[in-house]
């Protein structure tokens, strides 16, 4: 059965409507999921920092009680310092969206017609002719929250729901700690239970277990195959570590 063009056209609008409320939905969904990413990037950071400690303090020939000192004030100075970098960026983000916010809402009340022709430009860019585009503008313009949402993301490409500050600090924080920890666990677990073992293999070993699981992990960031991930982080944090042995290896004269 043929279809009319009317009918052609009805379909065609529902098909752009049900494509811009993915796209909303989308922009939402990746708001909410860099949670996840800030913690894959802290924990990525936390290992591969505190490893690097534990690496350049076992070339420079350090005892153990040094090395545990040395890694955990690192673990939690740059836990602490990434942790409170994230709040303000994330911070000012928020405040930058929200200005732009208030400069829209000012100029939907001050300058409509000025506004409403945004509007129709942004439509008219996405294949929206004639009666479809007046009926588009028309039902944007008006409710005022779906046009500033809609000037927001489609005029500024600035999403107006943001991460909150402290969670994001937060989650930085403990992703960096809980992963950085790793390197140091054996060194830990002597204190209290000699164990008997070559504590910086252990701790490479468990460093390296580590890394791969985070570099899977991340591929829920990244998008790429988990294996791929995991073995380049796995890679990148060992070249950091050996570069970290060498310079204390190189340096181990200075502690004599």
């Amino acid at each position: 059965m043929q279809r009319t063009e009317l009918e052609v056209r009805g379909m065609d609008h529902e098909a752009d409507r049900l494509e811009e409320a993915r796209r909303m939905k989308e922009a939402r969904r990746r708001t909410a999921g860099t949670y996840i990413g800030d913690m894959v990037f802290g924990a990525q950071d936390g290992l591969v920092t505190t490893f690097a400690v534990v690496a350049g303090s076992n070339g420079a020939a350090l005892s153990s009680a040094i090395i545990l000192i040395l890694g955990l004030a690192n673990l939690i100075a740059d836990g602490v310092s990434m942790a409170t970098g994230d709040y303000l960026g994330t911070k000012s983000e928020l405040e930058y969206a929200r200005r732009e916010r208030e400069y829209e809402e000012w100029k939907v009340d001050h300058h409509p017609e000025r506004e409403t022709e945004d509007i129709r430009r942004i439509y008219a860019s996405k294949g929206f002719k004639g009666a479809d585009l007046e009926k588009a503008v028309h039902v944007i313009t008006s409710d005022k929250k779906v046009w500033l949402d809609t000037m927001m993301l489609e005029d500024l490409n600035v999403v107006g729901e943001g991460k909150s500050p402290v969670k994001t600090g937060l989650a930085i924080f403990a992703a960096f700690v809980t992963a950085g920890f790793a390197p140091l666990a054996v060194y830990v677990a002597d204190l209290f239970f000699p164990v008997g073992v070559d504590k910086f293999a252990a701790s490479t070993v468990s460093t390296a277990i580590t890394l791969f699981t985070v570099g899977a992990v991340r591929t829920f960031v990244t998008g790429k195959r988990w294996w791929t991930s995991a073995v380049e982080m796995t890679l990148v944090g060992g070249f950091a570590a050996s570069t970290a042995y060498l310079v204390g290896y190189l340096l181990r004269g200075l502690t004599g």
